[in-house]
């Protein structure tokens, strides 16, 4: 509206030229004309009634008061060419397609393309680059700035963005604001990195660019026509490798923010212990972050607390099979009892209120540890002091590795997987502190640590007599020792049930080969990891061979080769999460240095084969498990490849009747779930 006057201007400068009329032509008479039109098959448009009006006619029905419209008069035979930089050569022929069209309606008021055209004309616009829809436009729009006298810019229409549905984009498909994919801890420049590769890439497989590296790159003649697909797992993708690239340091402002949306801290809140409690929550989540957001969940999950009230409410709790077989092994008791009674006489380590962020830097104290297995702290810190008494527990109890580590996580966390326990118990310390008499946070999910050892001994009284101890057999197996050990649960009750109920599967025929009779080495000498293939492209010189670049969480992705071409097409490799076995030896394969290998199911004769995918929010880097098996450092490449460890493990390795990949009969496991493959029975490598 402030720009009324020029498009006015505009339009009686049209009129004096005789490139524009007066209207005054009423609905009724419009719609008439319109209907007699429809009636003979030809397509509705203005038929000129006042294009050629005698001046004095028009001039009695102005004086009368007459309402009018400005209508542009389409030269004879007009036709529009323009060379679309997306859609090549389209032409129009003016005359027959638009008619004479309006420019100011009888209020006055411009329509769109008008204002289009001429704020064009004004602000010497040399490149439009909008959506295919607005391509009809083009032809009104040309026409006017030819009667103008104005160059017409170069035209780029793009295809329209479509939901992973393959419908074109809108509100039912999600965010449809830039304020809400902020809300949803999206990155500026992460989202600017996305939107951009919709229709366009540089020639090149690279996908993650800063803004100034677009801006080198870009050239509206690699716009492609096809339309692309908005896909929010590889937003997500594309978002967690420019979080990678920042430090903690680099994130914190925008974790704070996350923070204050979800009303946890007050706004403009710069206090010591929240200073302490940002930086805390967002080192323990860096790894595994897609999101900023990501940091207020994870945070959410680790200052909670899951262990149900009773054994029996255990039972009936969805998802907690493997803390049931765990309790049924008869560790969790003891050792239960063992914290609490430690945690009473004030045994049990705690966190140094004074230096509460030791978990989170290393031994310098410069630097912040976002690896979830590396310890922090300097000597006689609280995570050397936890780590001298889990030793000790371990040495008087007689009880070690998993048999240790799994009761003790329960125990304190609630949760049988996730991150280290001295960095969650860390964090959980710094937000039960009260400030000024006032709870850190302005939440009630907070379980302190009193707290939790009132719930868990309340727990343990729930537990069956018969689950109180270890049964005889497994308490000799867990003594004999310290190495990655393999359980035979061939005699306890609930062996049956303990790995399969989590997957839901039936007994396997790997199963029944049994772990009593296995001699192999264990499967956590292999490190499987949950990756993302970034990049595909086909090797030059062998022709069943694809390259892929597959991000596994390490600071750079890893180059892997596979003999996947015959079964698969690039698309479908690009931005998928796969299992990837990471500490293979890197070796050329016709030539090319590929350093892990992809894992697919395929079938006794190998001319069906499918992916293993890992759940949906599985975490890029996060390592697949076992149940069964303890979580120990997997094998250097050099022994595994001297030992030929995989090609001992491969024939155990089968999915299960349901597509399940599993060894001996337990399924391949992620804190988001189990794995899966379409392809039942087939065998996993």
């Amino acid at each position: 509206s402030e720009r009324n006057h020029i498009y006015t201007t505009v339009a009686n400068y049209l009129m004096e030229q005789g490139k524009a009329y007066k209207c005054f032509c009423t609905k009724e008479e419009l719609e008439e004309m319109k209907q007699r039109q429809e009636e003979a098959g030809v397509p509705a448009r203005y038929d000129g009634t006042w294009r050629d009006a005698d001046l004095e006619l028009v001039r009695q029905k102005e004086a009368e008061g007459m309402e009018y419209t400005v209508r542009f008069k389409v030269p004879p035979g007009a036709r529009v060419v323009i060379d679309d930089a997306v859609r090549g050569m389209v032409s129009w022929d003016a005359e027959s397609t638009v008619g004479d069209f309006i420019l100011l309606r009888s209020n006055g008021v411009p329509v769109y393309n008008f204002c289009v055209a001429v704020d064009d004309a004004a602000m010497g616009i040399s490149t439009v680059i909008r959506a295919e829809e607005h391509l009809t436009n083009t032809l009104r729009q040309g026409l006017i700035l030819d009667a103008l006298g104005a160059p017409r810019p170069r035209y780029a229409h793009c295809s329209l963005i479509l939901g992973e549905d393959k419908q074109k984009l809108s509100k039912r498909h999600g965010a449809t604001s830039c304020n809400q994919f902020r809300l949803d801890g999206f990155l500026p420049d992460a989202m600017i990195n996305y939107l951009s590769l919709l229709g366009w890439n540089d020639g090149s497989d690279d996908e993650i660019y800063t803004r100034e590296e677009l801006i080198e790159a870009f050239d509206v003649d690699r716009i492609v026509k096809s339309p692309s697909v908005f896909d929010m797992g590889k937003l997500r993708w594309v978002n967690a490798q420019h979080l990678k690239r920042k430090s903690v340091n680099d994130i914190l402002p925008l974790v704070r923010e996350q923070f204050e949306i979800a009303n946890l801290i007050k706004v403009g809140d710069e206090s010591e212990s929240t200073n302490d409690f940002i930086f805390a929550a967002t080192t323990l989540a860096k790894q595994m972050l897609e999101t900023t957001k990501d940091v207020v969940d994870n945070a959410n999950a680790v200052l909670g607390y899951n262990l149900p009230p009773s054994y029996d409410a255990l039972l009936t709790e969805e998802g907690s099979e493997e803390a049931k077989s765990m309790i049924e092994l008869g560790y969790f008791y003891s050792i239960g009892r063992n914290l609490i009674q430690s945690f009473k006489e004030n045994k049990f380590p705690l966190p140094d209120p004074t230096k509460p962020l030791d978990a989170f830097f290393d031994s310098s104290g410069q630097y912040p540890i976002i690896e979830d297995t590396q310890l922090g702290g300097a000597p006689y810190s609280f995570p050397q002091a936890y780590k001298v008494f889990m030793k000790n527990l371990a040495k008087n109890s007689n009880v070690k590795g998993k048999f240790l580590f799994h009761p003790i996580r329960l125990a304190l966390t609630g949760e049988m997987s996730g991150q280290d326990v001295t960095k969650q118990l860390s964090l959980l310390s710094i937000v039960s502190r009260p400030v000024n008499g006032n709870p850190l946070l302005s939440t009630d999910m907070v379980v302190t640590l009193n707290e939790r050892m009132e719930r868990l001994e309340a727990f343990l009284e729930t537990i069956p007599e018969q689950f109180r101890a270890p049964n005889k057999a497994e308490s000799s197996d867990n003594t004999t020792t310290g190495q990655n050990k393999r359980i035979d649960q061939g005699t306890h009750p609930a062996n049956d049930s303990s790995s399969n109920d989590l997957a839901g599967e039936d007994t396997s025929s790997s199963k029944d080969i049994g772990r009593a009779s296995y001699e192999g080495p264990p499967i956590t000498a292999l490190d499987i990891r949950v990756g993302r293939i970034q990049r595909v492209w086909e090797h030059e010189e062998a022709e069943k061979l694809f390259c892929e670049e597959i991000d596994i969480g390490e600071d750079q992705p890893r180059m892997v080769a596979s003999g996947l071409r015959p079964f698969f097409q690039k698309e479908d490799l690009e931005g998928r999460k796969v299992l990837v076995l990471c500490n293979l030896k890197e070796r050329k394969l016709v030539g090319f240095p590929s350093h892990g290998m992809v894992l697919c199911a395929s079938n006794s004769d190998h001319t069906d084969v499918r992916f293993i995918s890992p759940p949906v929010d599985a975490k890029v880097g996060e390592r697949v498990t076992v149940p069964g098996w303890d979580v120990e450092e997997p094998m250097a490449e050099n022994k595994l490849a001297k030992k030929k460890v995989f090609e001992q493990i491969a024939p155990f390795l089968k999915t299960s009747q349901h597509g399940v990949p599993e060894f001996l009969g337990s399924p391949f496991m992620t804190r988001a779930g189990v794995c899966t493959s379409p392809l039942p029975n087939a065998s996993v490598s």
